[in-house]
């Protein structure tokens, strides 16, 4: 409970700091490659599910185009994912933005994944126990070698993470982060596209209205 309250918002503020000054040349190569492959803007913002439920803004380096079809419509995710956008994702390099928001107090080093404000509706009682954490640059899901989970299996980490936050399962996530990137390396995880979390809960109630199974 002390570790949650006070000592881990002081581990992110210090570690992120030191990452900052670190990093610093690795942030400049790689906003001058995505500018160069991707175009601008270099850095990606979305609002995501916070502490709390709060809506918040994330930061991350783009990793798709911003290609069109005839009409001017956003072509799918898929289709706008490059070669090196893949590399970016796989390498979790794509994420490194996010460390200011972890200065910043909006983010954890160690937490649930931020997830779109739309989702809030979509989480059962016992998943919306994530929210009493702040989102975090590594999930939870990284102590059970599960680099691909279903929506269910994230959600369950997470709740268990946010009902039971200590210093020892926070150091084991951090310690297993290097074997989980090779992982996601070998199943090409940068690919990896997940449908959406409100379309697979309106599928579910939709079987469950009609008895399909």
């Amino acid at each position: 409970m002390i570790y949650s309250k006070f000592f881990k918002r002081l581990l992110d503020f210090t570690l992120s700091l030191i990452a900052l000054i670190i990093l610093s040349p690795v942030y400049a190569v790689l906003a001058l490659l995505v500018r160069i492959k991707l175009g601008s803007p270099i850095i990606f913002s979305q609002r995501r599910l916070g502490k709390g439920g709060k809506v918040f803004k994330i930061h991350k380096f783009r990793t798709m185009t911003n290609a069109t079809d005839e009409d001017g419509n956003l072509l799918s995710d898929e289709e706008r994912l490059t070669s090196f956008g893949r590399l970016l994702r796989s390498t979790s390099l794509d994420e490194l933005p996010e460390i200011f928001d972890i200065f910043a107090g909006k983010l954890s080093i160690v937490g649930p994944r931020p997830l779109v404000e739309e989702y809030l509706p979509y989480f059962t009682e016992e998943e919306s126990a994530r929210h009493k954490v702040r989102g975090g640059l590594i999930p939870p899901e990284v102590l059970y070698k599960n680099i691909q989970p279903t929506w269910d299996e994230q959600l369950k980490y997470e709740a268990d993470y946010a009902n039971k936050v200590t210093f020892v399962t926070d150091l084991k996530i951090l310690l297993a982060t290097a074997g989980g990137l090779f992982s996601r390396n070998s199943v090409d995880y940068g690919s990896y596209v997940r449908p959406a979390l409100s379309v697979e809960r309106a599928k579910e109630k939709e079987k469950e209205t009609t008895g399909v199974r």
